[in-house]
């Protein structure tokens, strides 16, 4: 499903219609799929479902890294033009902003997390936060209710459109502590996990990451579950990612590179680094067991070439690099990552991926 709809098509309406007199779905009313359409049918279901918005409703006309006015967006969607969570009247939306520029002062640390998700910092600036909250609220329930969660980068003037964003179903979200604003005394937070709908690409003229942010490495890890797709979450395994990641940025950045994490438009790449404006070099980290190396190394050369494949349009070359704990024990998988255009690589190898 790409889209559901605000108003349903009765059957009727296609049943009355006489393009359908002889479609197999009602001369055949209990054959299984596929059920073949000509062109004028096809065109019947086009014709349906794009008139379906709710009426006076306007139509979502943004694409992701489209830029607008804030205060056009909410002329024509509703929603206040205050906060960081609005949740618009005149549209079945809720407009959600994150601006890494000024959030930090209120204790709004939105970012990408180790299990591929966008965390959120809920709505409230002092003391605990809850759903009382009508924003909080709105992100929670906006699946039950038929809203689309629109995520934006800025929050006043200019802001970039980046796309819907849907929380995610199996931990919708989790709770944080963070300073309150300008410093205060630390409090609970919301933090949602937002996934994104779809797999729409950034267009070429979006910058690729933010300024590094160094992974917390005090973090309590889970406690290990079977059913955990990436073994980077659980157990000692969570902190020595962080520690491997937070080591390479450091070499990165001593040896004069740009290093970066992603934004919310960008892939879920562990850092990325620049040595002039035109390259870009992203990187996935996996911590190594024996008994995870094969998971490991399988998982990160998938993410490195999807984040390659969303990226190569956005920077003059891209280059690809899976830093790892220390050197596999199948001398395989250095030839694996040779033939994808990946550069395997492991503490002690610095020079050889920074140069």
């Amino acid at each position: 499903m790409d889209e559901w709809l605000e108003r349903p098509v009765p059957r009727s309406h296609f049943t009355a219609d006489p393009r359908f007199a002889e479609t197999t779905t009602l001369r055949t009313l209990f054959a299984g799929n596929p059920h073949r359409l000509n062109d004028a049918q096809w065109q019947a279901f086009s014709d349906a479902f794009g008139g379906s918005s709710a009426d006076g409703e306007p139509e979502w006309d943004l694409q992701p890294g489209d830029t607008v006015l804030r205060k056009k967006l909410h002329d024509r969607y509703g929603g206040s033009r205050q906060g960081d969570i609005s949740k618009c009247k005149k549209s079945s939306n809720v407009l959600v902003f994150t601006d890494p520029r000024t959030g930090h002062q209120h204790g709004y640390f939105d970012e990408w997390a180790e299990d591929g998700t966008f965390h959120y910092t809920g709505d409230g600036q002092k003391g605990d936060q809850d759903f009382t909250s009508v924003g909080n609220a709105a992100i929670r329930d906006h699946v039950r209710t038929g809203l689309a969660l629109r995520l934006f980068e800025g929050s006043r003037g200019t802001i970039r459109y980046v796309g819907e964003f849907a929380v995610d179903p199996v931990t919708s979200y989790s709770y944080s502590r963070a300073p309150e604003t300008g410093g205060g005394a630390t409090r609970q937070v919301i933090r949602f996990h937002l996934v994104p709908v779809g797999a729409e690409s950034q267009p070429t003229t979006v910058p690729v990451g933010s300024g590094y942010r160094v992974a917390d490495e005090s973090v309590e890890p889970a406690a290990a579950q079977p059913s955990t797709p990436d073994s980077d979450l659980t157990g000692r395994n969570l902190r020595t990612h962080r520690r491997l990641q937070n080591d390479l940025a450091a070499a990165a950045s001593a040896q004069g590179l740009t290093v970066l994490s992603p934004s919310a438009a960008d892939p879920d790449f562990d850092l990325a680094w620049r040595r002039h404006d035109e390259d870009l070099t992203v990187c996935e980290v996996k911590s190594l067991t024996r008994v995870n190396e094969t998971r490991q190394l399988r998982a990160g050369i998938g993410q490195l070439l999807d984040y390659y494949d969303r990226l190569r349009g956005r920077a003059a070359r891209v280059r690809a690099v899976l830093w790892v704990e220390h050197e596999p024990t199948d001398a395989r998988w250095l030839r694996l990552c040779e033939r994808v255009g990946i550069e395997l690589a492991w503490p002690g190898r610095e020079d050889d991926v920074l140069g």
